[in-house]
């Protein structure tokens, strides 16, 4: 028995321990095995770029002169040397800017518009913009320069000095040369590094930048508050719980008509605790704070010394007025013609970064953007930022000629001739002036005329064509005025900012004016019937008339007084073709991107009262003494 027993035993421990040995040490010593179901799988990270990637991504913090730390990414292709930078700086995150597909090939990374320079040997920079993301510091939305406004020692311009400073410093691979590039927010920032900029910068893209933001940018056109700001501002400068204003889905005319006023507006969402919306609020005016964030201002003052190509679209609808007027503060300064350009594109906002073969209805010759990039945008980099560079030459002007689809060369911007279109009797348009008349409306405050057909959405796809829209919608409706020429036996071709003067008069106390150009194709067009009859705006423009005597005096009206309302609408290079016409559109809201006037007094229309709104009846002038007109820019 006891022979047996050592037997079995004997075998048991054996088959114990080949079972044991088929166990991982780990599992055995407490360890972390597959098989143990209560493991922590999260770890701590994972590295995408893969040894295969055809390039290197490095994240470093770059050290500012008030050592902040500023969250940067460098991307290149592997092996290049002797490579130019081209940095952008950015509120909106530069890691998902060169993460864009999580891919092993460069091209996939980064966005459409670098493929054509990482593929040619470039260094592309991203960083984030002071306090955002993963930078350090305070963020101060379009922190103006130190100064007056500013007490800080730091700003973009020396954000972007110090940058630049530590790419040179620090990128074996690089020459020692630095562009930079950006739309819109880094636009901003791309204009603001030419302010007391780093020898190491030699060239600068500065697109569609926001650079005045009462005059004809992003807040204010005119005096007139732009409320889709509203939503920018809540998802730029909150960090939890940011995002649209949540005011559901359905109809924006809707929501904010029931608000009230711009302020009413603010309060009811929540929005007075977000500091930029306090200070937009509290300056309605043309004031010392807006002027001094002015960069076309701030860079008038300064000689120019970095080559810039100013780039716009001619339907942008965000930052239309920017880059026109940073060519016309900078242009004085260049006599030889090579110093400044300006490039106005067939686009909608930032669209030069895209694919830009059509724009809501309207198709293009090809990819407009691509063209823009491989002909122009990039060998004026390569002119100034290669080691062997090419001779340069750029175009001082290049815009796009919409109806003829083709790029135009000019030496000069305005490239026509200044040439009035009359406002006339039977609501017709002519180049003589007319005897003297007058045409009226009523406008009411509670039934402001839509900026689109209703439900209104101020997002996604309506809102980056909303300036390309069929404006029949409105064509006939009893608050809104509409001259028109005959139809056009030859072709009619401006180049320019057409330039409005309203004679008009009011019964209340203020007023707002849009005025719209129009192009009107024929009611048969059988090679595209989709735009048989439509009415394509080609500038689309609000004044808000308590500043018919100054920006930064604001003033009620006289009723029954006919005032001279002058002001531009965005530049454009258009050929109106012969069987079309051109049509002049009248009204007093475009609801609800602007805010309604009142149109009776209160020292800030932000802060109506609901009793503060009026019906009022709108005389425009014509003939005469009181000739209201478009001046075109007429091309010779």
């Amino acid at each position: 028995m006891k022979k047996t027993f050592r037997i079995a035993a004997s075998t048991a421990l054996a088959a114990l321990a080949i079972t044991l040995s088929a166990i991982p040490v780990s599992a055995q010593d407490g360890g972390h095995a597959a098989t143990d179901t209560m493991l922590n799988e999260q770890v701590k990270a994972y590295d995408w770029v893969r040894p295969q990637a055809d390039y290197v991504r490095r994240t470093v913090m770059v050290p500012m002169r008030d050592g902040k730390k500023l969250y940067t990414v460098i991307v290149y292709r592997k092996g290049v040397k002797d490579a130019p930078i081209l940095l952008s700086r950015t509120p909106y995150n530069a890691d998902k800017a060169t993460s864009r597909n999580r891919s092993q090939r460069i091209e996939e990374i980064l966005p459409v518009m670098d493929a054509e320079f990482v593929n040619d040997g470039y260094i592309r920079v991203y960083q984030d913009v002071r306090g955002l993301d993963g930078s350090e510091g305070d963020y101060v939305m379009n922190r103006p320069l130190r100064g007056p406004l500013n007490p800080t020692k730091v700003d973009h311009a020396t954000d972007a000095y110090d940058t630049i400073d530590w790419l040179v410093k620090n990128v074996k691979e690089s020459n020692g040369r630095v562009g930079i590039t950006g739309s819109s927010y880094l636009g901003f920032t791309s204009l603001m590094a030419l302010i007391d900029p780093h020898p190491a910068l030699k060239a600068a893209v500065p697109q569609s930048p926001m650079v005045d933001g009462w005059m004809g940018d992003d807040w204010f056109h005119n005096g007139a508050f732009r409320t889709f700001a509203f939503d920018y501002d809540l998802g730029q400068t909150v960090k939890k719980g940011g995002g649209a204003v949540p005011k559901g889905t359905g109809d924006e005319y809707s929501a904010y008509l029931a608000a009230g006023s711009a302020a009413d507006y603010a309060r009811a969402y929540g929005l007075m605790d977000l500091p930029v919306v306090r200070k937009v609020l509290e300056h309605p005016s043309y004031d010392a704070w807006w002027q001094g964030q002015a960069v076309d201002k701030l860079l008038a003052n300064r000689k120019l010394t970095v080559p810039t190509m100013l780039v716009v679209g001619q339907w942008d609808q965000e930052d239309s007025y920017g880059a026109p007027a940073v060519y016309q503060a900078l242009e004085k300064q260049d006599a030889n013609n090579d110093m400044v350009s300006l490039v106005i594109g067939p686009w909608r906002h930032s669209q030069v970064n895209y694919e830009a073969r059509e724009l809501g209805p309207l198709k293009w010759e090809g990819d407009t953007g691509l063209q823009f990039r491989t002909r122009y945008m990039k060998p004026f980099l390569d002119c100034h930022l290669k080691t062997d560079a090419p001779k340069c030459d750029t175009p001082p002007v290049l815009t796009y000629a919409m109806g003829d689809n083709r790029w135009d060369v000019s030496q000069r911007w305005p490239a026509g001739n200044y040439t009035p279109l009359y406002l006339g009797s039977g609501f017709g348009l002519s180049w003589t002036k007319p005897s003297e008349g007058s045409d009226s409306y009523v406008s009411d405050p509670a039934k402001p005329v839509p900026m689109l057909p209703r439900p209104v959405h101020m997002q996604g796809e309506e809102w980056r064509t909303w300036l390309v829209h069929d404006q029949r919608f409105v064509d006939g409706r009893p608050d809104v005025l509409s001259y028109t020429t005959g139809v056009l036996d030859k072709p009619v071709h401006i180049m320019g900012a057409p330039r409005v003067d309203l004679r008009a008069a009011t019964s209340g106390r203020d007023s707002d004016f849009v005025v719209k150009l129009i192009d009107v194709y024929p009611q048969e067009n059988s090679a595209d019937p989709t735009m048989a009859g439509y009415q394509l705006g080609i500038g689309i423009e609000i004044f808000r008339g308590r500043y018919v005597n100054g920006f930064s005096s604001p003033a009620p009206l006289e009723p029954g007084k006919t005032y001279a309302f002058t002001w531009s609408l965005p530049n454009a290079n258009h050929v109106f073709l012969p069987g079309h016409r051109i049509m002049v559109q009248v009204q007093s809201s475009l609801f609800p991107l602007y805010d309604r006037n009142p149109q009776s007094w209160v020292p800030s229309i932000m802060e109506a009262r609901p009793g503060d709104y009026v019906k009022a009846t709108e005389t425009i002038h014509w003939g005469g003494d009181a000739a209201s007109a478009i001046w075109l820019p007429i091309a010779p």
